[in-house]
């Protein structure tokens, strides 16, 4: 980290009592130094990140960080506050905040900038010496891990915990932990070695994985606490790191040599059946930092009791996820939810093929014949053609994609191939989105169950790739083909023909209903669903008048939130701190481009004035887009695909009608609370007040 900060980079002073106004003292530094080349730019790209998920960690810290185009090169700034200031983490307030940039397509640097430092940051003697360090120039140097050129000496112990931390004792790279090196310090030969040492005469071997959804902080977090309780232990254990840049596979003579295995993951683990045979703890990635000591003696007794599994070991990290307790109507939606997310990507390429089809050869262009018949470079028609045929192709995985990641949601890998085999039965027997759905989930519960039957050892090796795909894609295609197909298509076909028929006020409710949906979250998964709903109904070559009327409606009120924010932070930017106000400069072009998620930073600081404001202007532009009978055939794209929209000057009417309603009443409402007591108390102006009413707020999308 020798280049990546320095004293100028350092504040133990921070007076900050907000995490933008944090983020904005550090940036100036990093702007000061030539670092960051625009700073509302950059603060921008900070508080988007922010709004994705709370950067703070446990034990009074916090991580802001992002990629930016306006970071010249990878720095780190690091700002200490006595009050603290809430970066949302459980147990409070961080006084130790580290601000972390790197410069847009700079991953590794990024993430290797943030796995040191995630490793420095579980050192307890670290943290404290950053807490008692009492000159910049000696934190910079006990954060790069560098003996502190402090003139009296006083400093120069606090530099041990840093070095001995950034250099990971343990062998570890930024993406994994090298094979053959162990925990405490010692090799690990791997087959050979082992063969010659008996049980007795050598410390008890574990390897782990590490993994959480972003890859960073917590992946090497939970890695360098077990390493360190295993050194405490005297047990022998080689981590992987699963981060966002890849990792390094453990050896696997090293595997084959090990005693235990601990999953410490949030998100699935990569090549989980390489572990199958070995007394395995899985568990969640927090477990590994707050109890990393439990899960060595858990393992280490498994072992001892002869406890171990066979291939796909356990509940899949989507199952077992979130809090304990957490009932399956949560997990139904987190595994919906995950096929969704796959399946977004499909509607947005297909859908925008088609419609750019559309748009240069007419609606007679789905009657064109194959392009590989027939394409002549010169004319415009057959360009036409060719866009509408690869989007149509691109349509066609809507539903395998929604069933396979669905099933991939409940049971890993295995999960796919019936997943996407029951999708692609769904689409042969018209059943469509739904059966997309049913099948997803029973592909999902078959491979669950086949996972939880005892297999000889013998078998294990050919379970994934032979058995499970086999038994389960046959019980799968029984069901959707013979038992439950029929009926679903049935159901399909009645709700396709209850659309079509929709019309005066049923129609206008249904727009209503399907704005609210969509601002009700933001992105998340009500939002997804009602989305979803509407891109279904024209994920075919020749979509009726109402599912084009509903895609329409659905992407008018999505467009709502973020025009709106952008729009109030312009006509009374006093109502809104400094970091909402460049917020609403780009939630502009996010508003414009139908991405509901640039209204996610307001809501987040102030969800019961937002939200609800947004939900009423998202409803209303919903039903005025019904009334009007506004038609869209392509799924995504706002102000971009307007000559792709039936009556496009009635559209446009009904967007501005909802984001001047959300407007009016975030304005009224931000106003009242202003009047307040507290928000008028004197020698508090209108920014500041909106600061600190709005920075101790956590997301409620994501």
């Amino acid at each position: 980290m020798s280049d990546m900060i320095t004293a100028d980079l350092v504040d133990l002073d921070l007076s900050a009592d907000t995490k933008e106004a944090a983020a904005r003292a550090l940036a100036e530094r990093m702007a000061a130094q030539g670092r960051v080349t625009d700073l509302e730019g950059f603060l921008a790209d900070v508080a988007a990140r922010e709004a994705q998920m709370p950067t703070g960690l446990d034990g009074g810290i916090g991580i802001p960080h992002c990629r930016s185009e306006h970071v010249t090169e990878p720095t780190l700034a690091f700002g200490r506050s006595t009050p603290g200031v809430d970066f949302g983490a459980a147990d409070g307030p961080a006084d130790l905040i580290f601000l972390i940039a790197a410069p847009a397509g700079a991953d590794d640097a990024h993430l290797t900038i943030l796995s040191s430092l995630a490793r420095q940051l579980m050192n307890d003697e670290f943290t404290a010496a950053l807490r008692s360090v009492g000159d910049a120039a000696a934190a910079a140097a006990l954060i790069r891990g560098e003996e502190p050129a402090a003139p009296d000496g006083a400093e120069d112990s606090v530099a041990a915990p840093a070095a001995a931390s950034a250099g990971t004792a343990t062998g570890s790279t930024a993406n994994g932990t090298a094979p053959g090196t162990t925990a405490n310090g010692t090799a690990n030969g791997g087959g050979a070695e082992a063969e010659t040492e008996s049980a007795s005469e050598r410390p008890f071997r574990i390897v782990a994985v590490t993994s959480c959804p972003t890859g960073i902080a917590h992946t090497y977090m939970a890695a360098e606490s077990l390493e360190n309780a295993a050194r405490e232990a005297g047990v022998d254990l080689v981590v992987e790191t699963q981060g966002s840049a890849g990792f390094t596979r453990l050896d696997p003579a090293v595997i084959e040599a090990a005693d235990g295995v601990i999953l410490a993951h949030d998100v699935p683990v990569r090549d989980k059946d390489r572990f199958a045979g070995k007394a395995t703890v899985d568990t969640g990635v927090k477990a590994a930092i707050n109890r990393p000591g439990e899960l060595i003696g858990e393992v280490r007794g498994k072992a001892a009791r002869g406890e171990v599994t066979s291939a796909s070991p356990g509940a899949t990290p989507v199952e077992r996820g979130g809090e304990p307790g957490e009932g399956y109507g949560t997990k139904l939606r987190t595994w919906l939810m995950s096929g969704v997310s796959y399946m977004v990507p499909f509607v947005a390429a297909g859908g925008l093929l088609i419609a750019l089809g559309f748009a240069i050869g007419g609606y007679e262009i789905n009657k064109a014949p194959s392009v590989m018949d027939h394409f002549v470079w010169t004319q415009a028609d057959s360009w036409a053609a060719l866009l509408f045929q690869v989007g149509g192709v691109a349509f066609g995985f809507l539903v395998p994609v929604l069933a396979g990641y669905i099933a991939y949601g409940m049971a890993d890998r295995p999960g796919l191939v019936p997943g996407f085999v029951g999708g692609s039965i769904a689409l042969t027997i018209d059943a469509g989105f739904l059966g997309g759905l049913a099948a997803g989930l029973i592909s999902g519960a078959v491979v669950m169950a086949i996972q939880r039957v005892r297999i000889p050892a013998a078998l294990r090796g050919i379970m994934p790739v032979v058995v499970i795909p086999l038994i389960s894609s046959a019980v799968v295609g029984f069901l959707m083909f013979v038992v439950i197909g029929k009926p679903i298509a049935s159901a399909q076909q009645a709700m396709t023909d209850w659309l079509s028929g929709l019309s005066g006020a049923n129609a206008v409710l249904l727009g209503a209903l399907l704005g609210l949906m969509m601002c009700f979250d933001l992105g998340g998964p009500v939002n997804k669903v009602a989305y979803a709903f509407a891109t279904a109904g024209i994920a075919v070559s020749d979509p009726s008048d109402s599912a084009m009327k509903i895609m329409a409606a659905v992407m008018a009120a999505g467009m709502v939130p973020p025009l709106s924010m952008a729009l109030a932070t312009t006509v009374r930017g006093r109502l809104f701190n400094a970091t909402e106000r460049e917020n609403g400069k780009a939630a502009w072009v996010l508003g414009a481009s139908f991405i509901s998620e640039g209204a996610i930073p307001f809501a987040a600081a102030d969800p019961l004035r937002v939200i609800p404001s947004s939900m009423v202007g998202g409803a209303l532009t919903g039903a005025l887009s019904m009334a009007f009978g506004a038609t869209l055939r392509a799924p995504h794209g706002g102000v971009f695909v307007v000559p792709l929209i039936g009556n496009p000057l009635l559209y446009l009417v009904a967007v501005a009608a909802g984001v001047c309603v959300t407007t009016a009443l975030v304005i009224v409402l931000k106003g009242l609370r202003k009047q307040t007591p507290a928000a008028a108390a004197p020698g508090t102006g209108d920014a500041d007040s909106s600061a600190s009413t709005t920075g101790t707020k956590q997301p409620v999308a994501a």
